[in-house]
């Protein structure tokens, strides 16, 4: 690693105050921001006595759990969507969880086959529609290729690993030849060069730049509950729930891995299962305006108000395998220019 790349995971990375003295301990490795996660940590220390100490960074997390090599003090790798789920295990820094608590508490089509990985929470892709503009209250991912939207679709940029994996799943239902069409027709009808991010692009609609955005829940939450700046842009559109042609709503995962050296194998395990339990779920549902990915949890009620999801049943493991095509496809429409 080059001293100006280390220095800037260095930069990024925000380590909380160690548990000095605690007999029990975990180690956690996360992409998350540490508000989301810290009110987490707490509950799971004060359940079970175990200390959790965290290293939060934006980007790097893999690239320095590899150079630790066998002296990594990470037991828990804790982060979002497939894309950054799959690069941990691809970098070979885990380890099959092998938990019969998360086996018998996650659906099959959240977790990994060969057990590395497992949703602990879901977030869907959908619309953000101008109330005015737009009438309709169902629409299909596939229809946003659908010319009657030229002119009229915002996005952030292709390659972005939210629509990567939306674009992934694409891929995945209908192939890549149908992929790459629906691409093109995409393109053709967005309002602007993709840019920003999900809130930029509530805000985009809100001003009348585009009729509708594809955005994730929970930013339309947090908009609407948390940001008082932000509030109109929420209040301006709907959240629609899409759904593929004879399928169901695109959803990605919050997601948890057990790292391949763990000193603290038992307590990681004994936190992956801990953020499966309902305790935890509630708090991604309520806290971070998750779906959570234990069946009876309920929804917070402003996620509740977009309508009943029916997640779509494509298993989040053959997303994850057509990342590398649609990012390819992505480049090749000229999906970002």
């Amino acid at each position: 690693m080059s001293r100006l790349r280390a220095a800037a995971l260095a930069l990024a990375i925000v380590v909380l105050p160690m548990q000095a003295g605690a007999a029990e301990q975990v180690n956690v490795y996360t992409y998350r921001e540490t508000k989301l996660v810290q009110p987490l940590f707490e509950a799971f220390t004060k359940d079970t006595g175990i200390a959790v100490n965290v290293i939060s960074a934006s980007s790097g997390l893999e690239q320095r759990i590899k150079a630790e090599g066998d002296k990594s003090p990470a037991d828990v790798v804790l982060t979002v969507d497939i894309g950054r789920i799959d690069e941990a295990v691809q970098a070979g820094i885990t380890q099959p969880i092998g938990s019969a608590v998360i086996d018998g508490t996650v659906p099959p089509r959240y977790r990994d086959p060969n057990g590395h990985w497992a949703g602990i929470s879901m977030r869907a892709r959908v619309i953000y529609a101008s109330k005015d503009r737009v009438k309709q209250d169902a629409i299909t991912y596939e229809e946003l290729a659908d010319p009657k939207w030229k002119g009229k679709i915002c996005i952030r940029s292709g390659q972005h690993i939210y629509n990567n994996a939306l674009f992934a799943a694409y891929v995945a239902k209908h192939g890549e030849a149908k992929a790459e069409e629906w691409l093109r027709g995409l393109k053709a009808n967005l309002a602007q060069k993709p840019s920003g991010g999900d809130r930029e692009t509530a805000r985009d609609v809100a001003a009348g730049k585009c009729d509708i955005g594809i955005g994730n829940t929970y930013y339309w939450a947090l908009m609407m509950n948390n940001d008082p700046d932000k509030k109109p842009w929420a209040e301006a559109t709907k959240v629609i729930l899409p759904t593929f042609e004879g399928g169901g709503t695109h959803v990605n995962l919050s997601g948890v891995l057990l790292a391949k050296h763990a000193p603290n194998k038992a307590n990681g395990i004994k936190l992956i299962e801990w953020l499966a339990g309902e305790k935890a779920q509630q708090i991604y549902a309520d806290a971070n305006y998750e779906y959570p990915i234990r069946p009876g949890v309920p929804l917070n009620p402003t996620i509740a108000g977009y309508g009943k999801l029916t997640a779509d049943s494509l298993p989040i493991a053959q997303i994850a395998a057509q990342r590398k095509t649609a990012s390819t496809l992505v480049d090749k429409v000229g999906f970002d220019n």
